[in-house]
């Protein structure tokens, strides 16, 4: 486990920089508190936070790679106290929400239209639900509605009402069903429009299971978003060819493009962290924000989803080019940085008349000339032996 990125004043993220730079310092922590803590141990041991203690509130932190319960208590016991987010609850939500918005484009249809299924109830499932029932609930949709929308499979099966051991996060999501464990069962008796694989488990998504989901949807949504690519649930390939191109497919690994039989090709979009942390710490930190709500990351999903083309979606792609990221970071820190002070908590006085031109010089061009350095040679008749009689 390790807290990671600490991230202050108006420094960026770690690894940031090659798509954005930072014009300060850098301040980032990595402190190792040990392969498992209990909610007792990582409470005293979650020193990250004594870095806001010491570089002030403005100071701000993103953790991850925490445990399910741990990782969620404690982003809602700090939330509201520093400015701080966890990427894999967050992060990874923005991004797959961004992939789902891209997908209506599609299907021309509503968020809410649709049967979201999770193999996986873990911190990414847990937080790509809640930012889905956020953007159904902007659209329109009540909040209980918007949760009967979404089904989740844990290591146990199906998670239903009444089912024992299940975490105040998980119960959320507990529909009103029969117990269940079998996943190709589930698909078949839910009938989901939308299939999300986050649970690490290689080959989840079988051949009987991807054409099920083409059997009942005209243009089936598979996500198949655990990485690495040894723990995808399916691959590309098969989600292509097995529901006869009419898959629309994301993935959390890259994968190669894949060529139809008929001669179409599709580029699978990956769902990549990158596009959100850069943009979104950059714009926190800009305007100087001290909290950072869930609002930011549909905002950033939002934006991240109108940079795919027309184009884009015709070949497969959910997501934007990666060579684009740091654009789409621009554009996705213009928008919070806009969000914050029309709803009044930014702090960085007096608001910037341009925002965009604001948010550009917080960043610096890694262009140069030249590499090297300038370099002079002697005059020719400086280098010439001269002799003198003695």
């Amino acid at each position: 486990m390790e807290v990671s990125n600490v991230y202050c004043g108006k420094s960026l993220p770690t690894g940031a920089a090659d798509w954005l730079g930072s014009q300060r310092t850098v301040k980032t922590a990595h402190r190792p508190l040990g392969k498992r803590l209990n909610a007792q141990g990582a409470r005293e041991k979650f020193a990250a936070y004594r870095w806001a203690a010491l570089y002030g509130r403005n100071c701000l932190i993103q953790f991850e790679d925490f445990g399910n319960a741990n990782a969620f208590r404690l982003l809602n016991k700090y939330r509201n106290l520093y400015c701080t987010f966890n990427d894999d609850i967050q992060g990874t939500a923005s991004v797959a929400v961004a992939g789902l918005l891209a997908a209506l484009r599609i299907t021309d249809s509503k968020l809410s239209d649709h049967t979201i299924l999770f193999q996986g109830a873990g911190e990414a499932a847990l937080g790509i639900a809640n930012l889905i029932v956020m953007a159904m609930e902007k659209a329109g949709t009540a909040k209980a509605e918007a949760i009967k929308k979404i089904w989740m499979v844990d290591s146990k099966g199906l998670i239903v009402k009444g089912r024992a051991s299940l975490t105040a996060e998980k119960q959320r999501f507990a529909q009103q069903h029969e117990e269940m464990k079998n996943l190709e069962d589930i698909v078949n008796k839910i009938r989901p429009t939308a299939l999300i694989g986050v649970a690490a488990i290689r080959g989840a998504f079988t051949k009987n299971i991807i054409t099920a989901m083409a059997s009942f949807n005209k243009r089936p949504i598979i996500f198949a978003l655990s990485n690495p690519t040894s723990k995808a649930e399916c691959s590309a390939e098969d989600c292509y060819n097995l529901t006869e191109g009419r898959g629309i497919f994301a993935s959390g690994s890259p994968f190669n493009k894949v060529t139809l039989p008929d001669g179409r090709t599709f580029f699978p979009g990956q769902g990549n962290n990158a596009y959100v942390f850069p943009g979104v710490a950059l714009g926190v930190v800009s305007c100087g924000m001290k909290h950072i709500s869930g609002d930011v990351f549909l905002t950033t999903a939002e934006v991240l989803c109108e940079q795919v083309s027309k184009n884009h979606l015709e070949e497969g792609r959910l997501y934007p080019p990666l060579a684009s990221i740091q654009e789409v970071s621009i554009k996705i820190a213009v928008k919070i940085v806009e969000e914050a002070y029309s709803k009044n908590t930014a702090t960085f006085y007096p608001e910037p008349e341009n925002k965009e031109a604001f948010i550009r010089s917080q960043i610096y061009s890694t262009d140069y000339e030249s590499f090297l350095t300038d370099s002079y040679t002697w005059p020719k008749e400086a280098m010439k032996i001269q002799t003198g009689k003695v």
